[in-house]
């Protein structure tokens, strides 16, 4: 008889504590085993009949779904920050709850790219980490100097031609120091970036999706690079609202007292929702890729519509947002379609 079989996998960098129910949720082994490829491995193969294996996003995430997945009937990698946890929490406990989960089909998938886009993927992380890194010694720098009462605006401070005229005003050697210091690690990360920028063009260049990227307006080719790296494919949105809440640009509203009795009669009220900004938890290489590029279409391609907003009353930060929504999906609609951007095709609206 062909059983099936729930795993749940509760995973840390040196061991792997692992719970097995039926059907009908009653546990029928629990392990704890070494976090590596080979005790991983003898364990699945070890368990007789269908097997679904649930376990969290986390460092060993990527590594365990390629390992896994071709080896069990179905794999979820499931977001921990929509788990609840219920009671004491501990590893035992936690990787029941995640088996019982997936048992009631409790648990969200966290998408796992294709192997195809797998390299770009992985260069895009590296060249959006080190912007990452460049921004915080910037923001350190710049700290530095304003905790001194000198005024740092603009980008000046981070010029390798003005650095003597800044390393000046700074009062004493240990400053000085931390000010040097920060300037040749800021000089290694630009090193660093444009050499990460050039391997990830390089390898998005093999790919047709980014010639489709490359043709809406506000996307270049390091955007529709990070884009393809980040996204990996159209087809895992379902809609636009979905695409927009990914990339930071959904619109969070909040509604109470929806209904009212009228004459006896439950009435839903008129009471519009109210606007709580966006949504908080995205991707934010996304987000700043798009409203980078809506800037750029701004003051480009989509200035008319852009200052049609502005004059009709429409604040400019809102103008910018309603354009990055709309460059957000014309890129999910282009993409999924196959097709280049035609403006003679394009409908425009003073609402995305």
């Amino acid at each position: 008889m062909n059983h099936l079989k729930y795993i749940g996998m509760d995973v840390h960098k040196a061991t792997t504590v692992i719970a097995v129910l039926d059907s009908v949720g009653k546990v029928l082994a629990e392990a704890i085993i070494e976090t590596k490829a080979s005790p991983i491995l003898d364990f699945i193969r070890s368990q007789r009949g269908t097997l679904q294996v649930a376990f969290e996003e986390g460092t060993q995430a990527a590594w365990l779904h390629d390992l896994i997945r071709p080896r069990v009937a179905n794999l979820v990698v499931c977001d921990p920050r929509k788990i609840a946890i219920q009671g004491n929490k501990a590893d035992k406990p936690d990787a029941r709850r995640l088996a019982e989960m997936l048992r009631t089909n409790g648990l969200k998938p966290v998408y796992h790219g294709e192997r195809s886009t797998r390299t770009v993927k992985e260069l895009a992380q590296s060249y959006t980490s080190l912007v990452e890194d460049s921004t915080r010694v910037k923001n350190r720098l710049k700290a530095l100097f304003r905790a001194r009462g000198i005024d740092c605006s603009g980008s000046a401070v981070y010029s390798p031609k003005e650095r003597k005229e800044w390393f000046v005003q700074l009062d004493t050697a240990g400053v000085r120091t931390r000010a040097g210091r920060l300037w040749e690690e800021l000089d290694c990360l630009a090193a660093l970036s444009e050499a990460a920028e050039k391997e990830l063009l390089a390898e998005a260049r093999k790919h047709a999706a980014t010639k489709i990227l490359r043709s809406i307006p506000g996307i270049g080719p390091l955007r529709a690079a990070v884009i393809l790296g980040v996204a990996d494919t159209p087809h895992r949105f379902r809609t636009k609202r979905q695409f927009w809440t990914y990339c930071g640009l959904g619109i969070v509203t909040k509604t109470t007292g929806e209904y009212k009795l009228v004459s006896g009669q439950v009435c839903k009220t008129k009471m519009r929702p109210l606007v709580r900004g966006l949504n908080h938890n995205y991707n934010r290489a996304l987000k700043q890729v798009f409203k980078g590029a809506a800037m750029t279409a701004a003051s480009g391609p989509w200035k008319s519509h852009f200052d049609a907003m502005v004059a009709n009353g429409t604040r400019e930060p809102l103008a910018l947002l309603t354009l990055a929504r709309k460059i957000a999906s014309t890129t999910l609609a282009l993409w999924k379609k196959g097709e280049r951007y035609d403006h003679n095709k394009l409908r425009m609206k003073h609402a995305a």
